[in-house]
């Protein structure tokens, strides 16, 4: 059915239909906004049930707030017809952008940076639906595929948005595909004249669409439920979709294979999402993704000549690696042979067949060794007992050498700091003097900073103030032994304190930059930088409005060859803060220091969860000295005679 309106939408074009519904661009009549509306088919409208249980839980849809979820604005009912209100998610020439006719844009295999962009917004996305309640269970989508995905390029990179959520529990799992079956017959029955090539374009969409589908969802039984580990089977689908532009069916080759260019475990991540068996898949996508794609996981580069249960073991025991130092953090420590599995290499595992035996132990009688008794039991009583003097236990001191970052030097001369378009604390602008310094080239890692733990024997320092809340960080305790999480060593170290990071850069020698100098240093010596990277940035230049950090040296480095100087982590200045303190720093401008005390210490750079606005040169943060989360990071200075 057409429409020229509905309700109060004047419909400007019709988008598609769908299998629960046409979905149409219409503009509202007087906000002039335009959405889109998708109409509930007659079928479904007529179904009692349906509708009952449209009308009960359809509201959890309609509060549904993540960046990538395409938002439903309304639900309406008019002229008997039941249609939402949703984002329209077209281009500027209304035309909708899917993600099937992005990467038919594309063409060639997409950079691995920007697999990543879009699995990462996706992840978080059915991270976000899996943790809520809808109708008795966990949201899920049971119907991921390239129709419902959709990409915007904006500013920042590329934008992913996911629609239609929860319709397919609505609806009834079988149903779904049922319809999308009747409607791909209807289409190509029209008449005898259809284009054959629209014939074959129409199957391959389906059999597209029927590729995303689980196991379960293919072969339901009544042991398996569809639940949200269909959703993770899907995304393993898509994720191997991106990098090979096939679907894996039968036997199929791995990433590492197919795009040896690609750095990352992508082997590991989609033999884990692809498991037949639903309990064997991950529950949470985004850890997943920091834990499976790691540079450090197993070597799986030969999995392609392994049997699929070998690759199954070697994808197991690779879940088990453990970063561990040793004592002399030098090299890992040879392990005992009865030393806990989860510390074993998975390099090191060799898998060989046992057959059982069924030979019992045979015992001899006369072999048994007989128990000796005391002649005198008493004795011990009538012997003389002397007390011995208390001696205390020798404490070896351990020898710890840190890790030393590359450093950069900022040459001295005078500089501007501050914005006029900023914040008030940002105000005004003006030209500072600086002497030459020296700068980590990245942020301090968990490598790192676990030496520097090892060496201080826990988390406080002399004044009993925090130095790091390991609950906050990828570094973890247990049994006295510091580890660190999977596949985060070369993340810049999170959950410090101010005063963690200050015992840290005096230990290796250093100090914390002013904030003058950190100002200066992510100018890259160039005037007027908004950002580290001009007068914009983007996704693919630092680490930002994203779900967790990524290893240091990951973007580009700024003019001074510094990595990472905004975006990951916000990173602790030496100064105090005050937000008039640059109309104080106006009087005496040479080698500006913040205020003499203050409640607040300075943090700058932004972090892996900011906005854009937060990254800005001249943008200032600040928190408590002894506040820790998993944003706040440093990197250390150092003074050049």
């Amino acid at each position: 059915m057409e429409f020229k309106t509905l309700s109060d939408y004047e419909i400007i074009k019709k988008l598609g239909s769908g299998s629960f519904g046409d979905v149409y661009l219409a503009e509202h009549k007087f906000v002039k906004k335009i959405f889109a509306l998708k109409v509930l088919s007659k079928e479904l409208v007529d179904d009692e049930n349906f509708i009952q249980n449209f009308e009960k839980h359809v509201n959890v849809l309609t509060r549904l707030d993540h960046p990538s979820i395409v938002k439903i604005h309304n639900i309406c009912k008019a002229d008997g017809h039941y249609f939402l209100v949703m984002d329209a998610m077209v281009d500027s020439s209304n035309e909708i952008l899917s993600l099937e006719k992005f990467l038919e844009f594309r063409g060639n295999i997409l950079a691995e940076i920007e697999v990543e962009t879009i699995l990462r917004q996706i992840a978080s996305c059915l991270d976000y639906a899996h943790k809520i309640e809808f109708a008795s269970k966990k949201l899920h989508h049971s119907s991921l595929k390239f129709e419902n995905i959709f990409v915007k390029q904006v500013d920042q990179g590329l934008k992913i948005y996911i629609s239609d959520f929860g319709f397919s529990k609505l609806i009834g799992e079988g149903k779904v595909l049922f319809k999308s079956q009747e409607n791909l017959l209807k289409e190509m029955s029209l008449n005898e004249e259809t284009d054959p090539n629209l014939r074959i374009e129409k199957t391959h969409k389906f059999l597209n669409s029927f590729s995303f589908l689980s196991p379960e969802q293919k072969f339901k039984n009544q042991q398996e439920e569809i639940d949200i580990k269909s959703d993770i089977y899907s995304f393993g689908v898509l994720a191997y979709y991106l990098i090979a532009r096939e679907f894996p069916q039968g036997y199929f080759d791995l990433p590492s294979k197919i795009a040896p260019e690609y750095k990352l475990n992508w082997d590991l991540l989609i033999c884990k999402c692809l498991q037949k068996d639903q309990s064997r898949r991950p529950a949470y996508l985004i850890e997943s993704l920091n834990s499976f794609l790691s540079k450090e996981e197993s070597d799986i580069s030969s999995l392609e000549v392994l049997s699929w249960d070998e690759v199954e073991k070697k994808v197991e025991n690779a879940m088990q690696m453990s970063f561990e130092f040793s004592n002399d953090f030098n090299k890992f420590e040879d392990k005992d042979e009865d030393e806990d599995e989860d510390t074993i290499d998975p390099k090191s595992i060799k898998f060989t067949s046992v057959e059982p035996s069924d030979q019992k132990p045979i015992i001899n009688p006369q072999n048994v060794e007989r128990p000796i008794y005391e002649p005198d039991p008493g004795a011990i009583f009538n012997k003389e007992l002397n007390v011995s003097y208390y001696q205390p236990k020798k404490v070896e001191f351990k020898e710890v050498n840190p890790i030393q970052t590359e450093m950069v030097i900022i040459p001295k001369g005078e500089y501007f700091r501050g914005s006029e378009e900023g914040s008030r604390d940002e105000k005004s602008k003006h030209k500072i003097s600086i002497s030459s310094f020296a700068l980590d080239i990245h942020p301090v890692t968990n490598e790192q900073f676990v030496r520097f733990l090892e060496f201080m024997g826990g988390e406080k320092d002399s004044n009993n103030n925090d130095i790091i809340r390991l609950r906050n960080s990828r570094v973890k305790r247990s049994g006295g032994k510091l580890t660190i999480e999977s596949g985060y060593s070369k993340h810049p170290v999170v959950g410090i304190t101010w005063y963690g990071a200050q015992a840290y850069a005096k230990w290796v020698g250093k100090r914390l930059p002013t904030e003058a100098e950190w100002e200066i240093a992510s100018q890259g010596g160039s005037i007027d930088m908004t950002y580290p990277t001009g007068i914009n940035i983007d996704h693919t230049q630092a680490n930002f409005f994203n779900s967790d950090t990524t290893s240091v040296m990951s973007y580009p480095s700024n003019g001074y060859g510094i990595y990472e100087i905004v975006g990951n982590v916000y990173e602790w200045c030496e100064d105090w803060y005050a937000y008039n303190f640059y109309d104080t720093s106006l009087q005496d401008p040479e080698d500006p220091k913040g205020p003499p005390q203050g409640v607040y210490r300075v943090l700058r750079g932004g972090c892996w969860k900011s906005l854009k606005e937060d990254l800005r040169c001249a943008h200032r943060h600040r928190n408590n000295p002894g506040a820790v989360n998993g944003t706040y990071g440093f990197r250390c200075s150092a003074n050049v005679s």
